[in-house]
């Protein structure tokens, strides 16, 4: 069960989250919530680039019909 809490964040920040929510395809608080499990994540894992922090939560939140099983490159011709 989710619940939801309402907070106050800076204007420039939520516009931003505007834009990025729409390119992503995400609700504006999805996209913040996304950038706060991306940034709780990479402080977990400072030896760990932000980017692959950032695409490995989105790739595990995708669904699973839309994934691509992993071919190693010795396997493609």
């Amino acid at each position: 069960m989710s619940v939801s809490t309402s907070i106050r964040i800076n204007q420039e920040l939520y516009e931003q989250a505007k834009q990025d929510a729409t390119v992503e395809h995400r609700s504006i608080a999805g996209q913040i919530e996304f950038w706060a499990r991306v940034g709780r994540a990479a402080l977990d894992n400072p030896d760990l680039p932000v980017s692959f922090v950032a695409e490995s939560l989105a790739s595990m939140a995708e669904a699973r019909a839309q994934s691509k099983p992993f071919v190693p490159r010795s396997g493609r011709a």
